[in-house]
């Protein structure tokens, strides 16, 4: 069941020096706001993520380029719960086999 308006807990967070706002840094996940844990299912006080209500999960995506400035990577899981298919792939095959 994907969670389509879902906020993002993540490993670390950085604050934007113009307005003052943290933001999500590191690994990234899905989190429905009122639940403790990930759309994935881990735990966010035994992983020590840090919860963003302010945050969208669509804003952290780096196909968005939002706020996803310091995000080094997104739970592949969460992606997925969140509607995200599999033949949307990061890369692209540039030497294919004959």
């Amino acid at each position: 069941m994907a969670v389509h308006n879902a906020a993002v807990a993540a490993a670390g967070q950085w604050v934007d020096p113009d307005d003052g706002i943290r933001y999500p840094a590191g690994e990234v996940h899905a989190w429905e706001r009122g639940r403790n844990e990930t759309v994935c299912g881990l735990s966010l006080s035994k992983s020590r993520l840090a919860r963003f209500p302010h945050v969208g999960w669509a804003d952290v995506q780096p196909e968005s380029g939002r706020h996803a400035e310091a995000v080094h990577a997104v739970c592949r899981r969460c992606r997925a719960a969140q509607g995200a298919r599999r033949d949307e792939r990061g890369w692209t095959r540039t030497n294919p086999r004959p």
